[in-house]
């Protein structure tokens, strides 16, 4: 039948005898080749259209594309799934297309009689006239014919019978064997020729056996079609292959295996050495603990020792007041008991203590020292410069070596990540996207004749008015403070060298409290000639003292006596509230004392309150000069405040007094000439402190918890480093203390340590810059992101773990006595370790410096609860012996 010029149904049924010739052609070397190279293949199955259409099947190449793809689905799906198809039958071209789609050499069959194609179709002349007819037909796909031409063989299987032929197994070749297998193996197929139903294909001569049963025709011989001969069915040719002793390839799975081993066998060594490892860091870390519990043992021993000293020095002390000895130069305090002082002693010691004592140093007598002018002989002159200019040229040379290698080595983490970090500068970071946010909205952006010229000089009047409203609001006022007391000038900087030079003459003085911070140095120093007078603070807990760098009265006067007898006139005191930069805030009492000493002095007090809405935990209280009832001295009480630190904008120059006493605001007003305020900063500054809602619903909740959040990681970060400081609750700084870190305590190792920090590239500040009196004390500021944080405490790690590792090593060639760590009072705020060396003899310490140290002693000892007097006769009863005498003699 002519089915050309028909448009048959794509993949119509094709009858076995069409499959045939189809998968002859399709199969065909040169004809997968081309499949496999081409993206389109229309073409390639036109053309086996045609040479179809020569040998009398008409089908299209649509129809012959469709039949080999739907075969190749049914390959798959019996391949993946190992299932029979439909029908209970094995597929008839499976081993075919398994033979072509896994580049096997192609796999002959023959037909059976029925209804699958005739005998006579794969025989004699019908197989050359094919041959001929593909070789020729082959033509246009650029290859020639393979000589050996593919044979199809169809078996019939009966339906309710399960299949023989199995998934084909991994290719596996086999050699021949021995003769006398040959023998059995003709014999067999002699025996089997009248017995097998099924017609069979010639095996040719020379054969390779495949697992699978089938015989493959050699690539010398394949050319010629040898005479048919019967052999025996698949299934009992097979059974005798697999009888045979012939040398098998290597398995795949014996590789894997031995793999499988070696990985486990290497697995295990691997863990043994991590155990190993282990084990031994393990035996370090026991050996560095006993080190370090004999150590501390060792110390507690020392610690006692100190406390009996002290008592015996104490009971010495009272015995010869006691029998009224005229040679001792200490004089009994007036209305202090010895009974109440041991029961203030025993009741200090009782509410034990984690701190453990350092390295003590000797005990000296408080500095007061005075800043003076310094003589331009002992530097290099320039000049170009007077005395003064020299002295501020020296001046500012020795103090900006820090930030000058800052600004020109700047960390940024995009364009100089290997930069400088600055934990030097005092300044908030955490908040810059709320104030852009606030300080570019439309209520800001005003511009009107008033702005652009000369205001009054004390500020333009609505700016002062709200000003006065607002310190008013946050600083408590009892009475709603005056808009005609309120001066604005371009930062409290100017405010310091401006109330310096109204209040002092050049070379009088003012006195402040140490560390300080350092810019008010060059305000009152460089601008008024006006010195400044140190009232030392220290880390001891001594006498009325009960917390670290304590300021009291009686240091303030100390220093205020001692100024005046070198002939130094102090016309005022500065203090500061929130401190800078221990981070201390004063309460009620305290300011109400130091503004009565004040009075008494007849000194002007300058109250900086720069920091006072950056007190950022709940539990701590800001207490506003301006807030109290009562002034002792209103008309030389001065209270200074600015946006730079509260707000986060350091870069706009506001800063705002407000002083009762018209005499000194007119004075002040006359130098604002120098430093006003211009007037579009005026207005935008008078439109943020009207805004109460955004500051105290917004602002002041995201900064103070910004602020806490950045203060934990940091004060985390140093007690992992095992580092002493103050903890306090207000400002942007931690208070550390590095001592440790030096090999002596002098400020020229803690200028080394300094220089280390900055050649690791972070900026700190050294407690010499805040005229602190014990070298090793740095400010580090805590106020930035968290990015430069992690940065900038890695880097700090880093130098304290190398300079750790230094001293170690120079301990174990010169072993000396080291400084040591404390244990810190739980009952107190502070972090702290302290130094504390006691006295050599009585007459070098009164009555009350021992008192003091010996409540610090109890502060930083639990002895008290371990030992009793009972106990302590029965293990030292030679101490006891010496100190019951003592006592008896009283």
């Amino acid at each position: 039948m002519d089915f050309r010029g028909k448009k048959y149904e794509r993949g119509s049924n094709w009858s076995d005898p069409e499959v045939v010739e189809l998968l002859q052609l399709w199969a065909d070397e040169s004809v997968q080749m081309e499949l496999e190279s081409c993206l389109r293949n229309q073409h390639v199955f036109n053309r086996i259209a045609e040479v179809l259409r020569e040998k009398g099947i008409h089908r299209t190449g649509d129809q012959c594309r469709e039949k080999i793809k739907k075969m190749k689905l049914e390959y798959r799906r019996i391949k993946d799934n190992s299932k029979a198809p439909r029908g209970g039958r094995t597929w008839k071209f499976y081993e075919v297309m398994d033979r072509v789609l896994t580049s096997r050499p192609a796999l002959a069959y023959s037909s059976l009689s029925g209804s699958m194609m005739a005998q006579q179709v794969l025989q004699g002349s019908m197989v050359e006239s094919y041959h001929h007819q593909f070789a020729s037909s082959a033509l246009p796909f650029g290859h020639s014919q393979h000589p050996e031409l593919m044979e199809i063989k169809c078996e019939e299987v009966n339906s309710d019978e399960h299949c023989l032929t199995p998934e084909p197994p991994p290719s596996m070749s086999y050699q021949q064997g021995s003769p006398e297998e040959h023998e059995m193996e003709r014999a067999f197929l002699e025996r089997a020729q009248n017995d097998s139903p099924i017609s069979r294909v010639e095996i040719p001569i020379e054969t390779s056996v495949s697992p699978s049963g089938f015989s493959e025709p050699n690539m010398a011989n394949s050319s010629r079609i040898q005479n048919v001969v019967p052999r025996p069915g698949f299934s009992a040719l097979h059974r005798l292959r697999k009888k045979r002793k012939g040398q098998r390839m290597k398995d795949p799975l014996d590789d894997l295996l031995l793999k499988t081993l070696t990985s486990q066998r290497a697995m295990e060594e691997r863990f043994l050495q991590m155990e190993e490892r282990r084990f031994q860091r393990d035996l370090d870390v026991e050996e560095r603990r006993m080190q370090l519990e004999q150590r501390r043992f060792e110390l507690e021993r020392e610690h006692e020792f100190r406390m009996f000293n002290v008592f015996a020095q104490m009971l010495s002390i009272l015995k010869q007041n006691h029998s009224g000895s005229s040679s001792s130069s200490v004089a009994m305090p007036r209305g202090l008991d010895f009974t109440q002082a041991l029961s203030e002693i025993a009741g200090m010691g009782g509410g034990g203590g984690d701190l453990q004592e350092m390295r003590a140093r000797p005990l000296t007598e408080r500095r007061v020292d005075m800043h003076g002018f310094c003589n331009p002989s002992d530097f290099q002159r320039s000049p170009y410069l007077s005395a003064r200019g020299n002295i501020a040229n020296i001046f500012r040379g020795s103090n900006e070596e820090g930030y000058k290698a800052y600004h020109a080595d700047k960390y940024d983490e995009d364009k100089n990540p290997n930069g400088i970090i600055n934990f030097g500068t005092s300044e908030n970071k955490l908040c810059f996207d709320l104030m852009s946010k606030r300080l570019t909205q439309t209520d800001m952006n005003l511009m009107e004749p008033p702005l652009l010229q000369y205001p009054d000089w004390k500020g333009h009047m609505f700016l002062r008015e709200e000003v006065a409203r607002f310190l008013t609001y946050y600083c408590k006022a009892p009475a709603p403070l005056k808009a005609e007391n309120v001066i604005v000038l371009n930062g409290c900087g100017s405010l310091f060298s401006a109330l310096a030079t109204v209040l002092c003459d050049p070379g009088e003085a003012v006195l402040i409290a140490t560390p300080f911070y350092g810019g008010i140095t060059q305000s009152v120093f460089l601008y008024g000639n006006v010195k400044l007078v140190y009232a030392y603070l220290d880390s001891k807990i001594t006498g009325t003292s009960t917390r670290p760098f304590q300021l009291t009265v009686e240091k303030l006067e100390k220093a205020l006596q001692d100024a005046r007898a070198e002939g130094v006139t102090v016309r005022a005191l500065i203090l500061l509230n929130p401190q800078n930069p221990l981070g201390d805030i004063y309460s009620l009492t305290e300011l109400r004392d130091y503004l009565e000493f004040a009075k008494r002095h007849e000194l002007h007090v300058i109250v900086d309150e720069i920091y006072m809405l950056s007190v950022f935990d709940e539990s701590a209280t800001f207490h506003s000069v301006l807030g109290m009832d009562r002034l002792p001295d209103p008309q030389r009480t001065h209270v200074m405040w600015g946006i730079s630190k509260d707000f986060a904008v350091s870069g706009i120059r506001f800063g705002t007094l407000y002083t009762e006493n018209q005499d000194v605001a007119n004075a002040v007003a006359s130098l604002c000439y120098f430093h006003g305020v211009c007037g579009p900063v005026q207005h935008k500054v008078a439109q943020l402190l009207r805004d109460r809602d955004w500051i105290n619903q917004v602002y002041l909740r995201a900064n103070h918890a910004r602020l806490k959040a950045a203060h934990t990681y940091v004060t985390d970060e140093l007690k992992t480093l095992g580092v002493p400081f103050l903890n306090r609750n207000a400002g942007f700084f931690v208070w550390i203390d590095f001592r440790k870190y030096l090999r002596t305590g002098t400020f020229e190792e803690e200028m080394l340590l300094w220089r280390r920090f900055l050649d690791n590239k972070v900026l700190l500040s050294c407690g010499k810059a805040f005229e602190c009196s014990e070298p090793g004390w740095f400010r580090i500021i805590f106020a930035d992101k968290t990015h430069r944080l992690q940065l900038g405490m890695q880097r700090i790690r880093k130098v304290l773990e190398e300079r750790e590792q230094e001293i170690l090593a120079e301990e174990k060639e010169q072993p000396c006595q080291s400084d040591q760590d404390g244990k810190a009072d739980s009952t107190d705020e502070v972090i702290f370790v302290s130094r504390h060396q006691e006295p050599t003899c009585a007459s070098s310490s009164n009555l009350g410096d021992l008192i003091g140290l010996l409540q610090q002693q109890m502060r930083s000892s639990d002895w008290l609860q371990k030992n009793t007097a009972e106990q302590f006769a029965q293990e030292k009863p030679e101490i006891y012996d010496v100190f019951s005498k003592l006592v008896g003699k009283q």
